[in-house]
């Protein structure tokens, strides 16, 4: 079935459809879980501050929607909730595709769209997701951007994500005013009236300290000739910007993508493929690199990294805005053994 033969229809609209067709066929909790993880999805397609822009219409759901969906739940969620890990992730897809294989008998969405959504793949009783940049990945990335692309937004992107454990939407909302040059810091602001609001509210708020050289590295970035001198539609200077205004999410998962590409800087494609044949390198087709990560990983390898150096755990969490007990099982990746070597430390000669 092509675009032109589809019905339009809200995304709310589709959701009472879907749950009318359901309501007696499904198991009173089921139907809520159902109710509940595509209330999130309709909230999300509906959203121009989480999504890539407000969709109104079902017809024009796809595949990439679908992924950047997915990537949104396991990396971002909406405040308040935790990302996603493999075991919910699977359940939200399920569900999804449950969504839309109904609605597709309504012309919504083309009717092979519910068969091409693919179920994550879990094993055994995984619960968190292990996908970490390690901190010898990071230098060797960063150790490129300051030879041939320092200074840009994209160097200083990287940097910051790496160094201050901050989430993609916090990079996000930052604005010029937010860097501190004579105390040497960030501020993390929760301003949702003009579009950047913190994943934990005002809750999320904190002053995070930078090391002198990345001081140095933000200062020549905002001095020198690649920060566009622009504002964005609420008349705020971000401190990233692109020529258009403040970046949206997916922009900045982009770069990611795009840097942590083993071939982008300079080293071997670890799947064996010729950078000049592969799609991947392509912007259109980044997410479809094997080997690449997108920011959270980098945030996960940031706090493990940070651990590992022995930076107490209430330092990181503070810094990071995550609490211990979330760092503990979702981000800090160490093994047991390296996490008794951290404790070793503190453990006193004479009790």
């Amino acid at each position: 079935m092509g675009s032109d033969d589809l019905e339009p229809i809200t995304p709310d609209a589709a959701l009472d459809y879907y749950l009318d067709t359901r309501r007696y066929d499904l198991a009173e909790d089921t139907y809520s879980t159902h109710r509940y993880r595509l209330k999130s999805f309709v909230r999300w397609l509906r959203s121009e501050e989480y999504g890539d822009g407000e969709i109104t219409n079902m017809n024009d759901v796809d595949l990439r929607t679908i992924h950047a969906f997915r990537v949104f739940k396991r990396e971002e969620n909406f405040p308040d909730v935790e990302p996603c890990n493999a075991m919910t992730m699977q359940g939200q897809v399920s569900t999804l595709r449950a969504f839309l294989r109904t609605i597709a008998g309504i012309d919504a969405v083309p009717e092979e769209l519910p068969e091409r959504v693919m179920l994550p793949r879990v094993d055994g009783d995984e619960e968190v997701d292990e996908t970490i940049l390690s901190a010898e990945r990071a230098r060797t990335i960063l150790e490129h951007l300051i030879q041939w692309e320092y200074a840009t937004t994209h160097h200083v992107a990287f940097l910051l994500l790496w160094r201050t454990s901050c989430r993609l939407g916090d990079l996000r909302a930052l604005d010029l005013d937010d860097f501190d040059r004579e105390e040497g810091a960030l501020s993390f602001r929760h301003r949702p009236s003009t579009g950047t609001p913190l994943k934990n509210k005002s809750n999320g708020e904190r002053d995070v300290s930078l090391k002198p050289h990345v001081v140095e590295i933000v200062e020549d970035y905002v001095d020198g000739p690649h920060r566009e001198d622009v504002r964005d539609k609420y008349a705020r200077e971000p401190l990233l910007p692109t020529q258009h205004g403040r970046p949206a999410t997916n922009t900045i998962r982009t770069w990611i993508y795009k840097w942590t590409q083993p071939c982008r800087v300079g080293e071997p494609c670890p799947e064996g493929r010729d950078p000049e044949e592969c799609e991947a390198t392509d912007h259109r087709h980044i997410t479809t690199c094997p080997v690449n990560v997108s920011p959270h990983p980098i945030r996960a390898g940031s706090i493990t990294a940070h651990r590992d150096a022995g930076t107490p755990r209430e330092v990181v969490s503070d810094r990071g805005d995550v609490s211990e007990q979330i760092l503990e099982k979702h981000y800090d990746q160490a093994s047991e053994r390296d996490r008794m070597r951290r404790r070793r430390e503190y453990i006193p000669d004479n009790l």
